[in-house]
Order: C-alpha cells, then sequence, then structure tokens
C-alpha cells in the first residue's frame, strides 16, 4: 500500500463530515488535505483508542518525533511520507503539527476544563489550527480568513463536544466548562451517570447558543474574494450546523446516543453549497 492509499483509507473509513467535503477538491489540494487530515486522525486515535494512559503518551511522543523528522526530510510513517510533498506548496509547518499533538496531550493531561477561556484554547489547538492549515490548502488570499477559519473551527469543535458529551463521559471526559456546570447547577456526577434534567437541558441549550454564534462570526469573517475558494470549509460547516439543529431538534438526547447524519445527507449538504457558494 502506498502513503497515498493509506492516507485516502485512513479518511474514507474515519466516516467524518470532512471527508465529503474534500471530494469537491481539484486533485493536488485534495491529497494534500487528505494527507492532514489522516495525521490529524492518526494522533486522535491514540487518545481515544489507546486504554492505557502511560502508552498513549508514549505514541503522541513518538509523533513528536515523527513530525520532527519528516520536515527534517526524513518521514518514516505513511501519514507523513504522504503529507511532506504538500508541505511546502501549501504552507503546512512542523508548528502546525505540534500544536495538534500538543491539544490531544491535554487530553491525556486533563479532564475538565475550569472555564470558557481554558476549553477555548484546547479547541484552538485540535480545531483552530487545523482549520487554518485547511483554508491554507483551500486557498485563500486575504489573511482575515485565518480568523474566520480559527472560528470556523471552534464552532465545529463545540458541535463535537455537544455531540459526544455522553461518548466523552464513559471516557470520564466532561468538557464542559466547570464554572458552567455550576452555573445551571448540573453536578459532574450527574452528567457521568448520563442523567438527564431540565437543568442539563438549559446548560446545553447554553451551549448550541454559543456555537451558532460562533458560526455567524466565522462566516461575517470571510473575505469575499476567499468564499469560492474556501468553500470546503463552508460544506463542513453547514454540515456540522445541521448536526447541531438535528441536536436541539432531539432536545439534547446526546447522553445516551450520538446523534450523526447519514452519508447521503451529508454529500448532499455538500453538493448544495457547492452550487449555491460563488
Amino acid at each position: 500500500m502506498t502513503p497515498e492509499q493509506y492516507v485516502q483509507d485512513k479518511a474514507a473509513k474515519s466516516g467524518s463530515s470532512f471527508y465529503y467535503a474534500f471530494l469537491f477538491l481539484p486533485p493536488p489540494r485534495r491529497a494534500a488535505i487528505t494527507a492532514f487530515y489522516a495525521f490529524c486522525r492518526e494522533v486522535d486515535d491514540v487518545v481515544d483508542e489507546v486504554q492505557d494512559p502511560g502508552v498513549a503518551a508514549t505514541k503522541l511522543a513518538w509523533w513528536r518525533k515523527e513530525a520532527h523528522a519528516a520536515f527534517a526530510g526524513q518521514p518514516s510513517h505513511p501519514v507523513t511520507k504522504a503529507l511532506m510533498p504538500h508541505s511546502a506548496p501549501f504552507d503546512i509547518r512542523e508548528d502546525h503539527l505540534q500544536a495538534v499533538i500538543d491539544g490531544c496531550q491535554m487530553d491525556l493531561d486533563q479532564s475538565r476544563y475550569l472555564d470558557f477561556p481554558g476549553l477555548a484554547r484546547y479547541c484552538h489547538l485540535v480545531a483552530g489550527i487545523v482549520g487554518e492549515v485547511a483554508s491554507s490548502i483551500f486557498g485563500r488570499t486575504n489573511p482575515q480568513t485565518v480568523q474566520y477559519a480559527h472560528r470556523l473551527g471552534l464552532a465545529m469543535q463545540l458541535t463535537n463536544i455537544i455531540r459526544d458529551v455522553g461518548d466523552d463521559a464513559r471516557r470520564g471526559r466532561i468538557y464542559l466548562p466547570v464554572s458552567e456546570l455550576q452555573q445551571f447547577d448540573v453536578k459532574a456526577h450527574e452528567v457521568l451517570n448520563r442523567g438527564y434534567s431540565e437543568r442539563f437541558t438549559a446548560l446545553m441549550k447554553f451551549q448550541a447558543e454559543r456555537a451558532h454564534r460562533c458560526y455567524d462570526e466565522a462566516i461575517a469573517l470571510l473575505p469575499a474574494e476567499d468564499r469560492k475558494a474556501q468553500k470546503p470549509g463552508l460544506m463542513m460547516a453547514h454540515i456540522y450546523r445541521t448536526l447541531l439543529r438535528e441536536i436541539e431538534a432531539q432536545n439534547f438526547q446526546v447522553l445516551h446516543q450520538r446523534t450523526s447524519l447519514t452519508p447521503l445527507r451529508k454529500l448532499w449538504i455538500a453538493a448544495r453549497t457547492n452550487w449555491t457558494v460563488r
């Protein structure tokens, strides 16, 4: 299997909304974003799939060394071998990869966030940086597009957090800020034990409203001259926001289930965005 086949399989098997947006890119940009996304999946899987924290930390340390070696001209993993030819043309830097690893390291080091600024720092690393790199691969001419990409990354990561409250609780993690749990009088044990209440619903409505504001702010930041190039990001935004609205329509039944959109629906949203964005 070639490195290119490896990253393609990694992206396709993930079932992610990102994959459907990639389909509309020209081949060079599609190859670059697929390789970068595969890297993000590899390091994220370390945290989500490795049960022993010590083993996970060792694996992340290996990825740190691999990222450094790759940018020194010595990639050894199929993902970095596939990614390196695209690093210079699309301004993908080692510090981008190291920041994503830093975000995954935070998953190992803490399972709670005291307040929203602390959570936003985590989102910056695991989503904002990803958005920045993606916007470069998609094509940008205005520096303000970086601000758009970071804000959109935050919006989508907040949507992930809302969707995954139950899954995260099963891993002993709560990404909802402690200060906001206290604000709505929701106890951590209620989340961990997956207990619903009017207080929990109010807390989740608060989270959703903030995510919607971030989507609106992101779209407002996108310069007109980069709008067409950034179609894939807008596709992902529409897919994620549709997911958020589904969760809202189900009254935030996120503790016992993981709401998702069908592949056909994701593809339709992506195609519709491709047709309508000019």
